[in-house]
């Protein structure tokens, strides 16, 4: 029951998570044909979705501002941006192209969800509980719902035109209605007390490394199932599908387990998990056995990031709380941006399978910033 009152209480940024997940798991399953339709290597394609970084940079800043000025139409607003940009990485028909394409979706993506999880904070505020996991948790149903859909599109012999077409009708759809009144800020307040960058600089660190290894099974997955393990393009599609079934059931656990657990616990354990997840996926032999170590990862740091965020909302004054959520959300983005393209550079030095296990000792960092964070600050996450 209170996972669905959670999901209640915030019905209408969780749409928004959907959104966004919608996006991602598409572009995740499509991402075998999208390389080779740009023919670029491993290396170069990693190099790529670094200009997802140059959008999400951008956020950081502009985000906050971007809330203020539109206040309760932020959200919607933000969705429709982010559907008018979905075509371009099928549209793309050249390397550059598709960098700036992956620009301008990094940017309208990063906008969006700056947004919802600054609506989400307020909420968690306004109700004096964890609300994080529950949306997250929807950001997975929607991607791996999206994931294989996409897949048996392909397998249909739909183009990624006509593939993203339909996502941004469904985005559109799904954004008009998301129409959210926000709290007041207190602008004298937030000009006289300093911004906590020490604790969002922390609270980012850690959701970048749970957003890095999540970025990881989203980007190579498909990649890795059909071309090293030689599977079909729907197997591949499986494999983000996995990672957005198992996440969305990590979250939703890590939904009841915040009410019950430390989230320094919940750090340790789901971390630990991921990393021996990633181990798996890396000395898979068949696409059965790389399932299970996607799963692994996905269950396993399902709830890091946001425990993550919600730490940094909870600890914040109210005046600071949506441009600390901003601020941290945007460090932990980068995981997404870094991801891909680190992989592409391993991958095509040594191979992908040495990329995945260096996966698995990136997800051993957000433990040791956890321990940082509980000493540094009184008040112990």
């Amino acid at each position: 029951m209170s996972i669905l009152s959670a999901l209640s209480l915030s019905r209408r940024p969780l749409v928004a998570f959907m959104i966004v997940g919608t996006f991602w798991g598409s572009f995740a399953a499509q991402v075998p044909v999208l390389k080779a339709g740009i023919g670029a290597d491993d290396a170069l394609f990693g190099l790529i979705l670094l200009g997802t970084s140059l959008g999400l940079v951008a956020t950081m800043w502009m985000a906050p501002l971007f809330d203020r000025l539109l206040g309760a139409w932020a959200m919607p607003v933000a969705g429709c941006l982010f559907a008018a940009v979905a075509l371009g990485p099928a549209l793309a028909a050249s390397p550059l192209l598709f960098f700036v394409a992956m620009v301008l979706a990094g940017y309208c993506s990063g906008i969006l969800d700056v947004v919802m999880n600054a609506r989400v904070s307020e909420l968690e505020a306004r109700h004096n509980r964890s609300l994080m996991n529950a949306n997250h948790a929807m950001f997975s149903v929607a991607y791996a719902i999206s994931a294989v859909m996409t897949g048996f599109a392909r397998e249909a012999g739909w183009n990624p035109a006509q593939i993203f077409g339909v996502v941004a009708v469904a985005i559109v759809l799904m954004a008009l209605p998301l129409k959210m009144a926000v709290e007041p800020v207190d602008h004298e307040a937030r000009r006289a007390n300093r911004f906590p960058w020490g604790l969002v600089v922390l609270c980012g660190a850690i959701v970048l490394v749970a957003f890095f290894v999540e970025a990881t099974v989203e980007a190579w997955s498909a990649l890795h199932i059909e071309r090293t393990l030689g599977g079909r393009a729907a197997e591949g599609a499986f494999g983000p599908a996995v990672l957005g079934l198992t996440m969305a059931v990590g979250r939703f656990s890590g939904q009841a387990l915040t009410e019950r657990f430390s989230e320094h616990a919940i750090i340790v354990i789901g971390t630990a998990m991921a990393s021996v997840g990633a181990l798996i996926a890396a000395a898979a032999v068949s696409p059965l056995t790389a399932y299970v170590g996607f799963g692994a990862m996905g269950l396993g740091i399902a709830a890091v990031g946001p425990v993550g965020l919600a730490i940094v909302g909870r600890m914040v004054r109210p005046e600071h709380r949506t441009a600390a959520v901003a601020r941290a959300a945007m460090i932990g983005f980068m995981g997404f941006v870094l991801a891909p393209s680190l992989m592409g550079f391993v991958s095509g030095a040594v191979g992908l399978r040495w990329a995945f296990a260096a996966v698995a000792a990136v997800a051993l960092i957000a433990p040791l910033l956890a321990a940082y964070l509980r000493r540094r600050y009184s008040q112990s996450p």
